[in-house]
């Protein structure tokens, strides 16, 4: 069995121990203190060694273990025993690799010094409470000056030896502050207000060692950060390229991985719960777009921005690490893209953690309850407004683009819907956080954020009819032809549509069937093809009567106009101009299995379509005479209409059945 010692003073090293372990490997950590010690979890192929070498006694130590290759996983800024270890597998003739800790620093974030001493002699020249946050060992340094010393609060490890050197060095024991970390932003801004400290005292320990929550936290808070400059250190690699490297030269298992699916909340820190945080924590690597790894403390850990699904599965299955944590917006239950990602990550360990999402927090912050509120998504989908307005007391929606939100206000101040009361939602937990109030009619010109979210009530909304069959008084009639309401009502019951359908009415008239299949599928897409002119403007004008805004009007002769539209899942044929056997075939290449509702009023037609009934594995005729009263005097007579046929055809879905 290959051996490998990791000297693992950092979360690097920790990181690599863990992802290594139970791969065959037999692992050795040595730690400098009991302190290191403790960080790292007992594991059956490890064994810790504890206690700080110099040169000699480390070239001992290799020599008496054999190892083949030495990882030194030291902090950046324990030049000397990196030097010294360095050396020490020279002689030794063990593979040497230095695990470095990228630094995430730059001149815009603070003072820089290249030693503590320098940095102490500028701070003597100030005014203000320090609070320094480079350990104890540095301490000698800060406090020689007893002015810069009553000014000092030391954040130390809670270990004997820390308040030890701070007894030594003068510190009165209110002006220690005894923690172990890691410290989050939140933490870092309340010690500095706690404090009222003017300065911030770090070094360069990269987003590993907190550096960037220390910097975040003291702009908050109005402090100046000084910061002590990384001695030079030698080439070496990052944790994903040393694992890449150990996993080629001792030929690893690869690693089982787990991936966490995180909802983030609304991008503050109240809104992600103790799961998200503790997900964030343990994984090895944050995947997310950059706007949500921007708006959580990744705690030092690499981060790589992504979007696209197939991306981020990509990195998970390609990276040596083996728990990542992937960031989402709000909650992952909800329009989230973590649904289309878990299909892409079959075979490893996922889970999903929720998060606050908008309509809650929305919600929360006007003080009402959201179990009524109908939630549908603008952003990147075509889903119908107004007519899910029209058919809730409450719409919320997520809201997309540029122009999201105006678009929407403007959809329903098209449809006569202006008068509504409506709530936008603008950046919802940053602080430019901006709520606004009023009729859409009131809002509609103003500019919004493109991320924002819209509150719709309506309390009206029991006034809208909802069932198919709308009486024919309700629409336009004009000249052109229309399927009756009692027809139309058995014809779309055939129809069976479902929820997300994309419908082509071919040979529209006035538009009833379309208008019809629109109002009930505000998640749809409904296609209404008509030759004539006269007759596909009266279906737009239906169309905008009804406030429609998924219904399409296409005009132009089918099956030609059909060429260019998506595959349907469903279709009615109301008119085919003699073109019926062409519309269908176009129709079955466009998706074999489409569902076809057939109307025929004449023979020839009936006879037509009997044979090509023959032609499908489910057929299915219903002939449907109604009869309406006409006065005659002063009594009603029940006159009969024509009798129309009614064709069901449909094949199984190749793409269904395999």
């Amino acid at each position: 069995m290959s051996k490998l010692c990791v000297f693992a003073g950092t979360l690097e090293g920790r990181r690599l121990i863990q992802a290594l372990s139970g791969r065959g490997l037999s692992l050795t950590a040595s730690v400098a203190t009991g302190y290191g010690e403790n960080l790292i979890d007992a594991r059956p192929d490890l064994t810790l060694h504890t206690g700080r070498m110099d040169q000699n006694q480390m070239q001992e130590f290799l020599e008496a273990n054999r190892f083949d290759a030495v990882v030194d996983a030291t902090h950046p800024y324990a030049d000397k025993v990196s030097e010294n270890l360095s050396a020490a597998c020279r002689k030794a003739g063990t593979d040497y690799l230095r695990l470095l800790r990228p630094s995430t620093a730059g001149v815009q974030d603070g003072i820089y010094f290249p030693d503590s001493a320098s940095c102490a002699e500028y701070l003597k020249s100030t005014q203000g409470t320090v609070l320094l946050t480079t350990g104890s060992k540095e301490l000698p340094a800060f406090c020689a000056d007893e002015g810069l010393r009553a000014r000092l609060y030391a954040r130390v490890l809670p270990l004997e030896s820390s308040l030890a050197a701070c007894g030594q060095c003068g510190l009165k024991p209110e002006r220690i502050l005894a923690m172990q970390g890691p410290f989050d932003e939140e933490m870092n801004f309340a010690m500095l207000r706690f404090t009222q400290a003017r300065y911030l005292v770090t070094k360069d320990t990269g987003d590993a060692g907190g550096y960037a929550a220390k910097i975040r936290a003291a702009g908050r808070a109005g402090a100046q950060a000084v910061i002590i400059g990384r001695p030079a250190q030698a080439s070496g690699h990052s944790l994903e390229e040393i694992l890449s490297i150990l996993e080629a030269r001792f030929q690893l298992p690869p690693v089982k991985k787990r991936v966490e699916l995180v909802g983030i909340g609304l991008g503050d820190t109240g809104s992600m719960t103790l799961d998200g945080r503790r997900a964030i924590l343990e994984a090895d690597a944050l995947i997310g777009a950059q706007r949500m790894l921007d708006a959580v403390d990744c705690a030092g850990k690499p981060t790589y921005p992504a979007i696209l699904a197939r991306d981020i599965a990509r990195m998970i299955r390609e990276s040596p690490l083996s728990r990542f944590a992937v960031l989402f917006s709000g909650d992952v239950g909800f329009y989230s893209g973590a649904r289309g990602l878990l299909p892409l990550l079959e075979g490893l360990e996922t889970r999903l953690i929720p998060g606050v999402g908008s309509l809650q927090g929305l919600c929360a912050r006007l003080g009402r309850g959201w179990e009524q509120v109908r939630p549908i998504s603008l952003h990147g989908r075509n889903w119908d407004l107004v007519s899910e307005v029209r058919r809730n007391p409450s719409v919320f929606a997520l809201l997309g683009g540029e122009n999201g939100a105006r678009e929407a206000l403007e959809r329903l101040c098209g449809a006569q819907l202006g008068h509504l009361p409506v709530t936008v939602g603008e950046r919802l937990g940053d602080p430019q956080e901006r709520i606004l109030r009023g009729a859409a009619q009131e809002l509609k010109d103003q500019e919004f954020h493109p991320l924002s979210v819209m509150l719709v009530d309506n309390p009206n909304w029991k006034e809208e009819i909802i069932t198919y069959g709308l009486p024919d008084e309700a629409f336009d009639r004009g000249e052109a032809p229309m399927t009756k309401s009692e027809v139309r009502a058995v014809s779309l019951s055939k129809l069976a549509l479902t929820p997300e359908a994309v419908v082509y009415d071919v040979g529209a008239g006035s538009g009833s069937v379309a208008v019809e299949c629109a109002r009930m599928l505000p998640g749809g897409q409904v296609y209404a093809i008509e030759k004539k002119p006269e007759a596909a403007a009266l279906t737009q004008r239906n169309a905008q009567k009804f406030g429609l805004d998924n219904l399409r009007v296409v005009e132009g002769a089918a099956p030609e106009a059909l060429t260019a539209l998506p595959a349907p899942t469903h279709a009615f044929i109301g008119g085919s101009s003699g073109n019926m056997r062409e519309i269908i075939k176009v129709l079955l290449d466009k998706n074999p299995g489409v569902r076809l509702v057939v109307n025929a009023v004449t023979l020839e037609t009936l006879s037509e379509l009997t044979e090509i009934a023959r032609e499908f594995a489910l057929s299915d005729i219903v002939e449907i005479s109604a009869a309406k009263p006409r006065k005659l005097g002063r009594y009603q007579l029940m006159t009969g209409q024509n009798p129309v046929y009614i064709f069901t055809l449909q094949n199984p879905d190749p793409a269904k059945s395999r």
